[in-house]
């Protein structure tokens, strides 16, 4: 009998999904895990059909974005300081990682030739002037968690047993870069995938700004200071360890690694790399927006004021965040 139209079909499970890539033994590295995890077709976190960014019922996270209009507007006038004397009507303004319906520049007027937004999973293709921007698309890539044990490094891999997922390391051979010595325990979550991800938008034909926002880290500070490593999972607007814990249901991310993306820039003939704190960034390159929402919002503490706090203050997202900044001429 055939089904019905109006039938629905009913997700498979993520163990189903691990399973079947995981092969006979039954493992997975982590990067290719957290893959699964967060861009599997069928029950990846980000391929899902609900809200994940803001305050409201469902989400689990908030961005920069969330602060509403003003982001946009921020965004455009350090577009403008940075390229004095371009004609920003030639380019196009492209996003990458936006989600469905909230590029930030969605409802904005703007002074760009045209603005195009690319959702997970959609091809990244790029050609001409272009104003290349990503809000926290880095620190979502697969990234390799390394541990050292016994005086060598052990890579942290992913096993299925009785229908539970739990972390297993492995003796295979290190990354020549990982440091000679640490101390025992050290987790380095290394985001390689994030700067493959970048030396592919770079290496495409196309000249102007790349802009980044993130979270990230030098490789000394990944290496030195943060013997826990960086790896996080966020639900519901909760920050856990417990990677493993909700395979589909929650975001995962670990910081990027300034110099590694600064580097894959500089090799696709970026110049002179930078990366400033939000606060800097703004104050630095929107410095008269700033001014104007000051001046005009001084004798009230209007949703307009709170966003631009949020946006700038050290306790919010001023210095949580970062901007990765370069131009290609």
């Amino acid at each position: 009998m055939g089904s019905s139209s109006n039938t629905k079909i009913k997700p498979v499970p993520f163990q189903e999904v691990f399973r079947e890539h995981a092969g006979a033994q039954g493992v997975l590295r982590f990067d290719r895990f957290m893959a699964l995890a967060l861009y599997h077709p069928t029950v990846g976190y980000y391929r899902q059909d609900r809200p994940r960014v803001g305050y409201g019922h469902g989400t689990d996270f908030f961005t920069a974005a969330t602060s509403g209009p003003i982001y946009g507007e921020m965004i455009t006038a350090a577009c403008r300081s940075l390229m004095p004397g371009a004609e920003l009507q030639r380019y196009t303004f492209v996003e990458i990682g936006a989600e469905p319906g909230s590029g930030v520049m969605t409802g904005l007027p703007h002074p760009f030739a045209a603005v195009r937004t690319i959702s997970c999973g959609e091809p990244i293709e790029l050609a001409g002037e272009c104003i290349v921007f990503s809000n926290e698309l880095f620190d979502a890539q697969p990234f390799r968690r390394f541990v050292r044990q016994g005086g060598t490094w052990g890579e942290i891999a992913v096993v299925l047993r009785d229908g539970q997922l739990a972390e297993i390391t492995e003796k295979a051979g290190a990354p020549a870069e990982l440091p000679p010595h640490a101390p025992e325990g050290y987790i380095i979550d290394a985001p390689y995938e994030a700067t493959n991800l970048l030396r592919r938008i770079a290496g495409q034909p196309w000249r102007g700004l790349f802009l980044a926002c993130d979270y990230g880290k030098t490789w000394a500070e990944l290496t030195e200071s943060t013997p826990a490593g960086t790896a996080r999972a966020y639900r519901a607007h909760g920050q856990s360890n417990e990677l493993l814990a909700c395979p589909g249901d929650q975001d995962l991310t670990c910081h990027v690694c300034w110099d590694w993306l600064m580097a894959a820039l500089d090799a696709a003939g970026f110049h002179d790399p930078c990366v400033d704190y939000n606060e800097s960034f703004f104050v630095r390159y929107a410095a008269a927006l700033i001014s104007g929402i000051v001046a005009a919002e001084a004798g009230r503490f209007s949703q307009r004021k709170l966003a631009l706090m949020q946006l700038l203050h050290p306790d919010h997202l001023g210095r949580k965040f970062q901007v990765l900044h370069a131009l290609r001429p």
